[in-house]
């Protein structure tokens, strides 16, 4: 049975005989390296995020261009993290339909580790500020769908949030 985690990445042949792509580089070392000297943090940690951002990242990482991976904050949706990104150590499994109906199928191992961006979660919080005075942070992103153009309610008036 294939299990989504970095631990269940090193039965390849599992992998291979469903015909899911695995990273060609070494996901728990990135993972920490990721850890270690965070490069990028990326805000909004949905399905966006997972199957287009960190999937161009994951070519970056296969091509050997760089060797560090991101770090994904959630603002909103803390479920993403407790629920998807932390039961399989921040991994996903990115399927696309090619023009001729065939699947393409990978696991996405880019993402180092999901973040709760709330006080209320402190110990992601705490991560959260020693990663921003890192040295090595050179790039913050954001994934802000519909929802967040939001002004004005039904009858003009500017709602809470803004």
């Amino acid at each position: 049975m294939l299990t989504l985690t970095r631990d269940g990445l090193k039965e390849k042949q599992q992998w291979e005989k469903a015909g899911i792509r695995l990273p060609r580089y070494d996901a728990a070392q990135t993972a920490r390296k990721t850890e270690q000297a965070p490069r990028w943090v990326h805000f909004g940690a949905g399905n966006i995020f997972r199957g287009f951002i960190a999937g161009l990242q994951q070519r970056l990482l296969n091509a050997g261009l760089c060797d560090t991976g991101i770090l994904a904050a959630e603002t909103y949706d803390h479920e993403i993290i407790d629920k998807i990104y932390d039961p399989h150590d921040s991994l996903s499994i990115l399927v696309l339909m090619r023009p001729d109906g065939t699947l393409d199928k990978e696991v996405v191992a880019s993402i180092a580790k999901g973040l709760r961006a709330d006080r209320t979660s402190e110990e992601d919080w705490e991560a959260l500020k020693k990663i921003f005075v890192s040295p090595t942070l050179q790039m913050v992103s954001f994934t802000i769908t519909e929802k967040g153009y939001s002004l004005r309610n039904m009858s003009g008036e500017l709602l809470p949030a803004a």
